[in-house]
């Protein structure tokens, strides 16, 4: 088992260039580091409560917490989503709320980068991130984007490419990543990780694919865990619940449970050589955030790019193997279909 887990190492160095995950030559991990230092955040898409839950954070920190420097002064609110109840009918209130935070509200993505040195694209739907994304990727700005990443695989590749293109670094994570235990597991509490059951809220938007909008809160933490190197993905799908199941190259074996009635809380049972752990304490956003001003520190995302992708995949292959009828599905099918799709971005 020691040589499979350490060959993980491998696995997440080759995914660029294997398993159907290079695109344009593959991404390199120091990819499009900024020399700017500026602590002006900017927010795009005003319709989701982490808009005053990061303005809240920085601009009013806690004692003990130390985010360099960095408020967040000015966000464009964009349109909303018409028929996207989740987004349109929260667009007013919140943006009222972040402009009581003394946060100044622009009239365009444009005119809010003029006015910043670094972005957290917000908007709610994630069908509308590549067209937000793209503007602030051809500034060359550091940009986090928050779930949903993207409403699709190919979607979310053409925010890579775009940023590849334009040597721009972007980062994306959930807060569910940075659950109490994670770091320890992976440090080697347990020894060497051998497989991981996740859990959580599964509510479905009818706008997005399944596992994209609420249900990769998750699979985050799954892949938090886990680690790359997913060859294929089986779902198992009732009204009240889901089952994701994947299976690693090295034989290991990682799955999310999603829950629509019930209790939504999330967690996650970690299998590894010298034992079993538990993990279901949050700490909120804090964690996230640390990770956040991180990134615009330094302009390295703490989450690989490739990883990203191989969790879009993950989540394809699930949507894919619930049109089957439950059947395993290949990730790398799910690369080469995206890839074909990239040919109709405008980038």
């Amino acid at each position: 088992m020691k040589k499979n887990i350490d060959r993980r190492k491998f696995v997440k160095n080759s995914l660029i260039t294997g398993a159907g995950l290079s695109i344009a030559g593959g991404f390199n991990p120091l990819y499009g580091q900024n020399p700017g230092n500026g602590k002006r955040v900017g927010l795009i898409g005003l319709d989701t409560s982490h808009v005053t839950a990061v303005t809240n954070s920085l601009n009013n920190p806690k004692e003990g917490d130390d985010w360099s420097g960095y408020k967040v002064v000015a966000a464009f609110p964009t349109k909303g989503s018409p028929d996207m109840p989740a987004s349109i009918d929260r667009l007013e209130g919140f943006t009222k709320r972040v402009k009581e935070l003394g946060v100044e509200i622009t009239g365009s993505i444009e005119e809010l980068i003029s006015k910043v040195d670094v972005i957290m694209l917000e908007s709610v739907d994630g069908r509308r991130h590549f067209e937000e994304a793209l503007p602030v990727i051809k500034s060359g700005k550091k940009m986090f984007i928050d779930k949903p990443f993207a409403a699709s695989l190919a979607d979310g590749l053409a925010i890579f490419e775009a940023a590849k293109k334009y040597n721009a670094p972007i980062f994306h994570a959930s807060s569910l990543r940075y659950m109490e235990g994670v770091d320890e597991v992976k440090a080697g509490k347990i020894g060497g990780i051998i497989g991981a059951d996740t859990y959580g809220d599964c509510y479905i938007e009818p706008n997005h694919p399944d596992l994209f909008y609420y249900c990769i809160h998750g699979i985050e933490l799954l892949y938090g865990i886990m680690g790359t190197g997913c060859k294929s993905v089986v779902r198992v799908h009732l009204e009240n619940t889901d089952m994701v199941v994947g299976t690693w190259e090295d034989d290991r074996i990682g799955s999310y449970r999603g829950n629509r009635m019930g209790t939504k809380d999330y967690g996650a049972t970690v299998f590894g050589e010298d034992g079993i752990e538990i993990i279901n304490k949050s700490q909120g956003y804090r964690g996230l955030w640390v990770n956040v001003i991180d990134f615009f520190e330094t302009g390295i995302p703490p989450v690989d790019p490739a990883e990203t992708v191989e969790l879009l995949a993950f989540m394809e292959a699930g949507e894919e193997s619930k049109k089957r009828g439950g059947v395993p599905v290949s990730v790398d099918e799910m690369m080469n279909r995206a890839r074909q799709a990239l040919k109709n971005y405008k980038i």
